[in-house]
């Protein structure tokens, strides 16, 4: 199976972090030493794409992913959504994104409201979360791991994947939902 390391690494880190870091709007991987260690939406994808690829690469010996993608990934919402969108071409909306239609390990970005430090940071598309397409190497059954604000407790969270997307309906039937896949940027190298 293609990318079984990223698979087993990303499955990894949530089994680490998922339920034990919460959500802080504006902080990135350096949250997870603090203490209570914390980190946002994009922080915790970045993370989970960065070391997934890192890994691929190590166990390749040679680049798979190439450095300006990995930095790419280290970024908000709406740009790790537009660079993958820009460097591999792929892009899903709305009712496309589906469980059959979703790449394996999909970066899935959303709109959710309108809210007030967006004003002073316009984003593509009104992008202002993202999730991450995770699977369980046991059995590849999909999840859906996020930092999120406002779930109780906030912080990282793992959904199946249908329930997730079940929670997702009213993005889709507002055109308010992108999904992208970070491990066509392989192809490329």
């Amino acid at each position: 199976m293609p990318f079984e390391t990223a698979e087993t690494t990303m499955w990894r880190l949530v089994q680490l972090y998922t339920g034990r870091v919460g959500y802080k709007r504006g902080v990135k991987s350096e949250g997870l030493s603090m203490t209570p260690p914390v980190i946002d939406c994009s922080g915790w994808t970045g993370l989970l794409l960065m070391r997934a690829m890192r890994a691929e690469n190590d166990v390749a010996g040679r680049t798979i992913f190439g450095g300006e993608d990995l930095q790419a990934l280290q970024s908000w919402s709406d740009r790790i959504i537009h660079e993958v969108e820009a460097r591999t071409g792929f892009i899903l909306e709305g009712h496309d994104v589906t469980a059959h239609n979703l790449p394996r390990f999909a970066t899935i970005g959303l709109k959710i409201g309108q809210p007030a430090w967006a004003n002073n940071h316009p984003r593509p598309r009104g992008i202002t979360h993202i999730v991450q397409v995770v699977r369980r190497p046991a059995d590849g059954t999909p999840f859906v791991s996020e930092s999120f604000g406002s779930s109780v407790p906030p912080g990282i969270s793992l959904t199946p994947l249908d329930e997730w997307l079940v929670h997702a309906e009213p993005r889709c039937d507002a055109n308010e939902i992108w999904a992208v896949d970070p491990f066509r940027l392989a192809l490329k190298n």
